[in-house]
């Protein structure tokens, strides 16, 4: 979907190869991780690596088969690698995901309590124990699961570790309207505010002789309760610098003055002796500045108390009030339930068992990721994908995700292999493209500004011929060095393998040229030409320098295809790209 255009990615296939594909391309740029891999039940543990197999240890999974013919690894408890199993699994995959990360991102794990210990040291081995942020409890089943244990399980853990914690901010989670009413929130010309309390100081340093600059009076029209100030000459009079004196006398004349005018006059009073010496808490430049932020409560005796607005922290103007996310995670909203029928709402019947709640994981991108990427590499039904959408929504924000999944079969007994799903991979994707579309319809103006779209792609083998030592093939060995690229592979598929082995995002800009007859791709806005063409001359160099001139990046660099010229032809070609300043030319 908007392939040109998005930013998005969708990657079916072993997480830890992509993760190792992932490295140089995306090293230092993922602002956010969020996974919730399979918790060690013991039972189906696809995920078992075979270092031997890079390319097909996920579509056909070593161990046991099952009747339907999908091979599973069996870890029971009785196996003295229960738990070694689970985190050798998990090792490598953390380890690499910690190199995605910018140096200000964070990561939220879900887990269980079988493994939550082990985890917690894993994390701090790879992360180090000074960056965890927190083990926080999620209760997605308030009313506890019976199982075997003595205690009914309503909570699992969030395992929340940054990159480094001194340059991580979290940001703060908005209040629902029902919050809002019940803290006792309020709204203004200027935005929300609540009370914050007296104006009155409290305690410490008190007193108008020890902050004489903080004593002065407020005006308050009884008639319209509106605040008002005296006069700066007015205010200079009531202390003496030089003598160090209040001038009590004056006041009291200045008061009867304001009362005739129809305005309460109010002194601070002091705590120590209940007296109109005590202080306010702000100066009165900063008071008459802050007059928005103030408020006028009055008693049932007919006194009058000066109270300050709290605003909160607001990302803009339309923000609604927020507060610091909690340690324990709450909401009717996170039940299993719910994550189930937010999917059943998408793709109708039970398609994926026990998926995640939707607002649990968008408070989670609301805490950890106010703009930027968030890898989910054990995606599932692509929740995280779901939530992304719908608070970019909300908040207006430019978030992108890439998402990895394996294309685990789907059994055959299952209601998703029944609706035409033979991969949990087919329902993430199908996922996406219905809550797209779903936004597109309820949402037909904001939709779009937002990026609905995502490139999809599928791990696979170097499209590049390896080469093989065996003395008895040498012969095919030396043709295969000749013709380089595997027959059944398209330019576009070299042209990604080579974004990613040149360091460069999968998402830029990718625009293809016509060029002597010759496909030429030009990414990233010129900073590298690449053409996999068969008889080449120096005609499509000057028509690639050409189109050069007309980027003018600040750097460029070509990849030709090595026997899509003659050595001549090459020369030339390499010669005449010199010309426009093309220095980095390479062949494959």
């Amino acid at each position: 979907m908007d392939w040109d255009t998005t930013q998005n990615l969708y990657i079916e296939g072993d997480n830890l190869e992509v993760l190792k594909l992932l490295q140089k391309s995306y090293a230092g740029k993922i602002k956010m991780i969020y996974i919730d891999p399979p918790y060690n039940t013991g039972k189906d543990f696809v995920y078992k690596d075979n270092y031997k197999d890079n390319l097909k240890n996920y579509q056909e999974v070593t161990g046991q088969v099952d009747s339907e013919g999908n091979k599973l690894s069996t870890n029971s408890d009785s196996d003295g690698r229960f738990h070694s199993n689970w985190l050798s699994m998990m090792y490598p995959r953390l380890r690499l995901a910690r190199n995605l990360l910018t140096d200000a991102g964070v990561i939220f794990m879900s887990i269980d309590d079988k493994e939550i210990a082990n985890m917690v040291l894993l994390c701090e081995k790879i992360f180090g124990s000074a960056n965890q942020i927190g083990v926080l409890p999620v209760i997605p089943n308030l009313g506890g699961r019976s199982d075997k244990y003595h205690f009914a399980i309503c909570h699992e853990y969030a395992v929340v570790f940054a990159k480094d914690i001194l340059k991580c901010k979290f940001n703060q989670i908005e209040l629902s309207e029902q919050d809002r009413i019940k803290k006792k929130w309020k709204e203004d010309e200027k935005g929300w505010w609540k009370d914050a309390g007296t104006l009155q100081k409290g305690g410490g340093a008190d007193t108008r002789e020890e902050r004489p600059n903080m004593y002065y009076p407020i005006l308050v029209n009884r008639e319209t309760e509106q605040i008002a100030f005296i006069t700066d000459d007015e205010h200079k009079k009531i202390y003496d610098k030089e003598n160090k004196i209040f001038n009590d006398a004056y006041v009291e004349e200045l008061k009867k003055v304001y009362e005739h005018r129809g305005f309460a006059f109010i002194l601070p009073t002091s705590n120590k002796n209940n007296s109109g010496g005590g202080i306010w808490r702000k100066g009165i430049k900063s008071a008459k500045k802050d007059i928005d932020d103030l408020v006028v409560k009055k008693l049932k005796n007919g006194v009058y108390r000066i109270h300050s607005k709290q605003r909160p922290e607001l990302k803009d103007l339309h923000s609604l009030p927020s507060e610091k996310p909690k340690t324990l995670f709450y909401k009717p909203s996170y039940s299993t339930s719910s994550g189930t029928n937010s999917l059943k709402q998408i793709l109708g019947d039970d398609q994926f068992p026990h998926p995640k709640s939707v607002e649990l994981i968008r408070d989670f991108l609301e805490i950890g990721c106010a703009d930027g990427i968030v890898l989910d590499f054990f995606s599932g039904s692509s929740t995280s994908a779901h939530s992304l959408f719908e608070l970019n929504l909300e908040d207006n924000s430019k978030r992108k995700f890439i998402q990895v999944q394996l294309p685990e079969k789907t059994k055959k007994s299952s209601q998703a292999y029944k609706s035409g799903y033979s991969t949990i991979a087919e329902i993430g994707k199908e996922r996406i493209r219905r809550v797209v579309k779903k936004i597109k319809e309820e949402h037909p103006i904001i939709s779009k500004e937002l990026d609905l779209g995502f490139k999809v792609f599928k791990l696979d083998s170097s499209n590049i011929k390896s080469w093989d030592g065996n003395p008895d093939n040498v012969e095919t060995s030396l043709l295969d060095t000749v013709e380089n690229i595997k027959p059944d592979r398209t330019e576009e598929d070299v042209l990604y393998e080579i974004l990613l082995k040149s360091g460069l995002d999968l998402t830029l800009p990718i625009e293809e040229r016509n060029i002597e007859e010759k496909k030429v791709f030009n990414i990233g806005l010129g900073s590298l030409f690449i053409c996999l063409a068969d008889n080449m001359t120096r005609k499509v160099a000057e028509g690639i320098g050409q189109w050069n001139d007309e980027c003018n990046p600040e750097f460029c660099r070509v990849v030709f295809k090595d026997n899509g010229f003659s050595d001549v032809e090459k020369t030339n070609s390499v010669q005449t790209l010199k010309r426009y300043g093309i220095d980095e030319i390479k062949t494959i």
